[in-house]
């Protein structure tokens, strides 16, 4: 299924979605950290904030109650260049994929996440739509307003 990332200045990213099936709405940042996904994910000063990972995978080394920094998801989405739909680590309980769509969180793969962040490196701060349920880009932009 199709997902998509509308920004408030109207450039859309579309990709492919995984996760929760819904739409969110919140700032749109990066993190540049190459480790650390599920620690930043449940980070609470992430809250409300779709995350753009620039690390190139993502989910490789799955997900675990050990590694959580809150007792749960604080993000509205997160972006990623690719998703590992497999995991390799013993210390992993469960995917990435699966832990996003039980916690009803939204996530888009297969985006230029480096365009991405060079365009929110240039024109700053802005507020933007996670979309992987097929609301039309009109919505999202009413959404975002």
């Amino acid at each position: 299924m199709g997902g998509m990332l509308l920004l408030e200045d109207g450039r859309a990213f579309e990709g492919e979605a995984f996760g929760a099936s819904t739409t969110r709405v919140g700032e749109i940042v990066f993190n540049t950290s190459m480790t650390g996904y599920q620690e930043l994910l449940t980070d609470p000063s992430y809250c409300e904030q779709i995350v753009t990972m620039t690390v190139a995978h993502v989910g490789n080394y799955g997900v675990n109650d050990i590694d959580m920094e809150s007792a749960g998801i604080h993000l509205s989405g997160f972006i990623v260049r690719e998703l590992s739909r497999v995991y390799s680590n013993w210390r992993a309980e469960g995917g990435l994929h699966p832990w996003l769509r039980e916690n009803g969180v939204p996530g888009v793969q297969r985006i230029d996440t480096r365009a991405l962040v060079r365009h929110i490196r240039d024109k700053g701060a802005m507020r933007a739509a996670i979309c992987t349920d097929g609301t039309s880009k009109a919505e999202l932009l009413e959404q975002i307003e």
